[in-house]
């Protein structure tokens, strides 16, 4: 039997084989020197979130079928085969499957990675280490990422298919890693207390109809929208930040770019390995509202100053990284354990769902103003829906001290 030790010590091994640092800080200029436009590039992630939309809650109903680990394998894999396909891709058609590849790869791992933890957690009786394994977990891949990104930055200015071949690399790693853990309990022998079809819907439904959760999903989901749209425009606005400052030195900015985005994963890092300290001292409610209505505010700040550009994307960086720990344990905490995934699933769709309209919409402002003002606009759609959320709903958090598994019946 596999001590708590090892358990903990293969998930963080896990964690970190599946970091894709090698193309982080390079995706968007590869995406740029293959002759897309910048509302192309924005269609293709609104295409990511239109298929994890549609595939959320049935890749979280096959992990919750067939197990959470072996749908983490099947995502991996998907992933993977992502990543290869880019080395030859040139063609808008082609680079829309490989997108669909990585948004199947993302809906499989999406409800099953924290199901599978929390659930191996559970049957530890340690369910309350969640917040702080999870947040350590994806502190090792972001550790694991300051590495690589700092190699791809180097490996792109060689060629730019180079990072992509090394991602890849690194995720098959990933994959004899997730074979060796164990299966949650209920899967092990084959019994296990899983759902029908009917039963997963009324689950679905049961959960995100409840106040505390169908509140905070959409209060959460809007900032994650809010920051995944604005980090399509981080790679530009870096380069042209940075450019007159390291041309007198030679040095290529794609080159200089990887060790940039290293020390944003480094503090992202920081913040998700603290994510449980802060959420403990300050509590759910402090925690959230201070994170989010911070960050959404120092959006707007590089569109006065461009130059405070990189110390706003570290904080957005930070804040996100801080509160994904945060509030996957809110979730857990009041989804029954057999439809877990389901339900988690779910509100990831939410999120996609969410995230789609500022991803268009960002795309469109940036080619016709600039992505500053894409960059800043996010900021702002959160904050308008953040104040009108306070006056349409009694409470965002609802009961944030107690657990209320969902009814199966």
């Amino acid at each position: 039997m596999i001590t708590d030790r090892s358990l903990v010590f293969r998930y963080y091994a896990f964690r970190a084989a599946s970091s894709v640092g090698f193309i982080t800080p390079v995706f968007t200029l590869f995406m740029l020197s293959r002759g897309l436009s910048f509302s192309e590039i924005a269609t293709l992630s609104a295409i990511v979130a239109v298929v994890v939309t549609a595939g959320e809650i049935p890749t979280g109903y096959v992990g919750d079928r067939v197990g959470r680990r072996n749908s983490l394998v099947v995502s991996t894999a998907l992933l993977v085969a992502s990543l290869v396909g880019f080395v030859w891709a040139n063609t808008y058609p082609a680079f829309v499957v490989l997108y669909v590849l990585w948004a199947l790869g993302l809906t499989f791992a999406s409800g099953s990675d924290s199901a599978w933890l929390y659930d191996a957690l559970r049957a530890r009786d340690a369910e309350d280490r969640f917040t702080r394994i999870r947040g350590r977990g994806e502190s090792v891949r972001r550790a694991a990422s300051v590495v690589t990104m700092i190699a791809g930055g180097l490996l792109y200015v060689v060629s730019p298919a180079v990072p992509f071949i090394a991602a890849a690399a690194l995720n098959v790693v990933g994959i004899p890693v997730l074979l060796s853990l164990p299966k949650n309990e209920g899967y092990a022998d084959g019994t296990a207390d899983r759902l029908s079809v009917r039963e997963a819907a009324s689950v679905v439904r049961t959960a995100l109809t409840r106040p505390e959760l169908r509140s905070f999903v959409l209060y959460v989901g809007i900032f994650f929208g809010a920051v995944s749209a604005s980090n399509t425009y981080v790679q530009p606005i870096t380069v042209d930040v940075l450019e007159a400052n390291v041309a007198a030195l030679g040095v290529p900015e794609e080159a200089t770019i990887g060790v940039l985005y290293a020390a944003f994963t480094g503090v992202s890092g920081v913040a998700s390995y603290h994510a449980a300290t802060v959420e403990s001292r300050l509590g759910l409610r402090t925690a959230v509202v201070g994170v989010t209505v911070g960050v959404a505010v120092l959006l707007a700040v590089p569109l006065a100053v461009p130059l405070l550009a990189v110390p706003t994307f570290l904080a957005m960086r930070a804040g996100d990284a801080m509160l994904r720990p945060v509030a996957n344990r809110y979730l857990n905490d009041r989804i029954e354990g057999a439809g877990r995934a389901t339900v988690l699933s779910a509100a990831s769709m939410a999120y996609a769902l969410i995230r789609v309209p500022l991803i268009l919409t960002g795309g469109v402002v940036a080619d016709a103003a600039g992505p500053l003002v894409a960059v800043a606009g996010f900021g702002g759609t959160f904050l308008v829906g953040a104040a009108t959320m306070s006056f349409v709903v009694t409470s965002v958090f609802g009961d944030t001290h107690g657990t209320g598994d969902v009814d199966r019946s």
